[in-house]
């Protein structure tokens, strides 16, 4: 079943334990965030406020409050690309400050323990949507797997907790 919009959204907040993310694209072209990546080619920070205003950290900010455990590794290799470089100082560096836990697989001095090249989400170790996309990182669908066995998405996301390094180790902001 195709994930969009508003079924979408509601679907990626309905965890109730823990939400997991593994991305594996070298760069995702956002459409949205076109006038953010200007903004931080030219060298501003983001905003502070926006902590608090954003509406998708205000929603990591309930669930983290709520005990609710919100995770992700993206797989990468040094060295980082300008997207990657982005995303950590204006989007995982945020992330983290709501309450998110974000990991770091760097390919380059780590070797793939056997993980999908495959972009999913798994929500409380049973729900499986995978994310695809096109050839320059535009986001085609969300599909959620129906009547999947959820066992080898958990392994993998194990496996990429495990061999992965949280960003503020692997990548100093500021």
């Amino acid at each position: 079943m195709l994930l969009d919009g508003e079924d979408w959204s509601r679907f990626v907040h309905s965890f109730q334990h823990e939400r997991f993310r593994l991305e594996t694209r070298p760069g995702y072209t956002v459409p949205e965030e076109e006038e953010e990546l200007r903004r931080w080619r030219s060298g501003e920070q983001r905003p502070a406020s926006e902590l608090h205003t954003d509406p998708y950290l205000v929603k990591v900010r309930g669930h983290a409050r709520a005990g609710r455990r919100m995770r992700r590794v993206h797989t990468v290799t040094s060295p980082l690309n300008e997207h990657l470089r982005f995303q950590c100082e204006w989007g995982y560096a945020f992330s983290i400050q709501a309450g998110e836990e974000v990991h770091l697989l760097d390919f380059a001095t780590t070797p793939d323990p056997g993980l999908p090249s495959q972009d999913f989400w798994l929500l409380d170790d049973e729900h499986v949507v995978l994310m695809h996309y096109a050839a320059d990182g535009t986001q085609l669908g969300r599909e959620l797997l129906e009547n999947t066995d959820p066992a080898p998405y958990v392994r993998y996301k194990n496996l990429a907790l495990e061999h992965a390094m949280p960003l503020t180790e692997y990548y100093k902001v500021g």
